[in-house]
């Protein structure tokens, strides 16, 4: 090999850096790296949902209500769809929050966690304990009242929330009880749509309904026909939307069903496609002269781009759209749906009336004590069955403590409590004012035992 042809040991030889990008670099490179981990999006959920609470109880107040409640109209000619803001947000952008959460569900179903039931049986023998008993302990204060149909709110886990507290952690924690939580998180993800589907849908309309199935069909059919290209399948999703939107059933369920058809199956094998970007380099050397770039040589250009196919091709697109969406889903439309969600309100001289009411009891509860019991209880007698293992160097008290955490609910127990109690504004109040209390108090305790029983780990 020639001297020129040797790798460099400094990094930046062979970077064409245009005028300020040096400068630039050193900015955004800490801050890329920031945003990368869990704990980012956990912490800035945090923060929008103060934003909210301040906004709330301000002075600005009103102008926050009537903000969130700004009539939006999208349409053409006679044909639109006219809906608050607030309805925007929870009806259609959390769709796009609902398509990642069935992407990851689907990865971890085919190849993740959940693919081994050996392996996957804890987490979700911790999930459906984590699920039943919250609920049952929102029944014992609600039971036969006009607000029992809340039971679904202290149901779910907000993985942002609770993986990003696993995170900030760090050494103190094994790595194993990371991936437990986030396997139990995605577990009771999936419990969460299915509740959603089955007991959170307004009068059906058959009409719109078959022609949901319709377009579910046409998705699956192009999955097989083997077509890769995403833009078919948005399209045809966002139709799938809107005729969810008219069935009843709620349209953020379009994203779950648009996720689950979208193809695991990359179009190279990773043998195939290495053959073939070894033939490309070996054509990309033989072409390239002496100060040639990309601008002054075609042929180059023409075998970047064969080999960019080729690099797009043994991906599948399943990987692509979930690297594509999770930092927008993460980073923008979390914390708008926290913004427009988490405004609560706060009267100090009514507080004794709240910390009795049996919504607010009854939510803030099932997430404290109801989720510790549940994923703990289940845990505990699951593994004495026989049923499942302990995931490895963990112990049991770590794994309580995680069911302590499993308790934050943030995100999807507030998107539940709005399709809980759509003509009870008083309980949808008590109910966002429970699931807020429980979290934090559920977040505080399992991060303060986490750090305690990780102080010698650390």
């Amino acid at each position: 090999m020639s001297k020129q042809s040797q790798p460099s040991n400094q990094p930046d030889q062979g970077v064409i850096f245009a005028p300020w990008e040096r400068v630039f670099r050193r900015v955004l490179s800490p801050f890329e790296q920031f945003i990368h981990q869990q704990s980012t999006s956990g912490l800035l959920l945090m923060a929008a949902a103060i934003v909210a609470l301040f906004l709330a109880n301000s002075r600005w107040a009103e102008d926050y209500l009537h903000f969130i409640h700004t009539p939006a109209l999208i349409g053409i000619g006679d044909w639109g769809i006219r809906m608050s803001l607030h309805h925007w947000v929870n009806d259609a952008l959390m769709a796009i929050f609902f398509f990642v959460v069935g992407l990851e569900l689907k990865r971890e179903l085919l190849v993740g966690e959940l693919s081994d039931i050996k392996q996957a049986a804890l987490p979700i023998v911790a999930a459906i304990g984590g699920m039943v008993v919250p609920a049952f302990i929102f029944e014992v204060f609600n039971y036969g009242s006009d607000a029992a149909h809340g039971w679904g709110v202290p149901m779910a886990t907000d993985i942002a929330f609770a993986v990003g507290a696993l995170a900030l952690l760090g050494k103190r924690v094994p790595k194993a009880l990371i991936t437990f939580l986030v396997a139990l998180a995605i577990a009771d993800d999936l419990g969460a749509v299915l509740v959603i589907a089955l007991f959170y849908t307004q009068n059906l309309a058959l009409n719109w309904l078959l022609v949901a199935v319709a377009l579910t069909a046409i998705l699956m059919t192009l999955n097989y026909a083997g077509i890769r290209n995403a833009i078919p399948y948005f399209i045809i999703a966002v139709i799938l939307w809107y005729a969810m939107l008219q069935s009843g059933v709620h349209a953020t369920l379009a994203g779950v069903i648009g996720a689950f058809t979208v193809p695991a199956r990359s179009k190279y094998d990773p043998k195939l496609f290495a053959d073939m970007v070894n033939q490309h380099i070996d054509k990309f050397i033989a072409n390239r002269k002496q100060q040639d770039s990309l601008m002054t040589n075609n042929q180059l250009y023409s075998i970047v781009q064969n080999l960019e196919e080729s690099v797009r091709g043994v991906q599948t697109p399943l990987q692509q759209l979930e690297l594509t969406w999770h930092l927008p889903v993460a980073f923008l439309v979390i914390p708008i749906f926290a913004i427009f969600n988490a405004g609560i309100p706060i009267q100090m001289g009514t507080l004794s009336d709240t910390f009795t009411n049996p919504v607010m009891l009854g939510v803030m509860l099932g997430l404290l004590i109801g989720k510790f019991v549940g994923i703990s209880g289940a845990c505990w007698l699951a593994i004495k069955l026989g049923l499942a293992k302990m995931p490895s160097q963990t112990r049991f008290s770590q794994i309580a403590a995680v069911s302590v955490l499993g308790g934050i609910g943030f995100t999807m127990s507030i998107f539940i409590a709005e399709l809980g109690f759509p003509g009870h504004p008083e309980h949808l109040l008590m109910a966002k004012t429970g699931v807020l209390a429980g979290s934090i108090c559920a977040g505080l305790i399992g991060f303060i035992w986490l750090w305690w029983l990780g102080r010698k780990q650390a």
